[in-house]
């Protein structure tokens, strides 16, 4: 009773910390106010010390690995996305806005799990023996380690296109404007130092704004790679590791249950972006496309198979 009250503690408390930080790193990107972002940081550390008491927590009184039905996979979700950003706020100091990709990721799924689950879901139950293997915790482990990277890596290669969507309106809009000012004016002799003027103060202003978020686009497009090369070999190593444990508990290594079929899917789209990086040399717009499907996947694979309760890998609340 102890460690299931204390258990509910740290679960509100680091779901008020993930809200709060979340709303600290999106107003880093409205406001740059000095030391916003090292505070976020800071209550980011907190929330991975709360959610990891959870989990232990939840470890001691069930006697096995939280990682057995859909609320431990969230809440695993939520504390391997704070994995994820404590590890890029160490590696680039200089890039802290990527919070405001990770931070939300993390609130999310810990928000998810937390309140959008049944109370009889987010209960702690006894593991069938499928489940008792050793290959449990590295399967699971890895798996939901390769979900919460290529999320994010994906999430930032969304943000790129909405971000280079928006570089090309204002460019057009502006060419527009400009147009439509040239042509109204009734004597182009007398407004031509005013125009030029105005002209010079134009190109300035979208130049230095256009050269802003161009150096976001690479900087969301070089950790979207990095991102997602991750968390394809982490899904890579589950994924063997997986069919190792389908092998012992169902005597098949690969039996093209629904699960594996998306997992396949997902291996290879991302496989697809990787390709396209490393021996194309893309970058920019077109893998971002790739890694914006690769998004949607991951879900399907990781929630809407579960919640349909189709195949063997499903511990989902809703009947196919």
């Amino acid at each position: 009773m102890i460690f299931i009250t204390l258990e509910h503690i740290l679960a509100h408390i680091s779901f008020s910390l993930i809200l709060v930080v979340t709303l600290i790193y999106w107003g880093t990107l409205v406001y740059r106010i000095e030391g916003l972002s090292s505070s976020g940081g800071k209550g980011m550390i907190v929330t991975f010390v709360c959610t990891t008491g959870l989990l232990i927590t939840r470890w001691l009184y069930s006697g096995h690995l939280p990682l057995s039905n859909l609320y431990e996979s969230f809440m695993f979700l939520s504390w391997s996305s704070s994995v994820f950003h404590i590890v890029l706020e160490v590696r680039s100091r200089d890039d802290r806005w990527l919070g405001a990709i990770t931070a939300p990721s993390a609130m999310l799924t810990h928000g998810f799990a937390t309140l959008g689950l049944p109370e009889e879901m987010q209960r702690s139950g006894m593991l069938v023996p499928a489940l008792q293997s050793h290959w449990s915790m590295m399967h699971v482990s890895m798996i939901l380690f390769s979900y919460a990277t290529l999320l994010c890596g994906s999430l930032a290669s969304i943000a790129l296109l909405v971000i280079m969507s928006g570089v090309n309106r204002q460019v057009l809009f502006g060419a527009m404007d400009n147009l439509f000012s040239r042509s109204i004016l009734p004597n182009e002799n007398f407004y031509s130092h005013e125009k030029q003027k105005s002209d010079l103060q134009y190109t300035f202003y979208f130049s230095s704004t256009n050269y802003r978020k161009c150096k976001l686009i690479k900087q969301l497009d070089h950790w979207s790679y990095r991102a997602i090369g991750l968390g394809f070999s982490l899904s890579t190593i589950g994924t063997l590791s997986g069919a190792i444990w389908a092998n012992e508990a169902w005597g098949s290594y690969w039996s093209w249950d629904p699960k594996e079929t998306w997992a396949l899917i997902t291996w290879t789209i991302f496989a697809i972006y990787l390709h396209t990086r490393m021996n194309k040399g893309w970058q920019g717009e077109e893998p971002a496309i790739v890694a914006s499907l690769g998004f949607f996947i991951v879900w399907i694979r990781y929630l809407g198979v579960n919640l349909l309760g189709i195949g063997l890998h499903s511990y989902g609340w809703l009947e196919p």
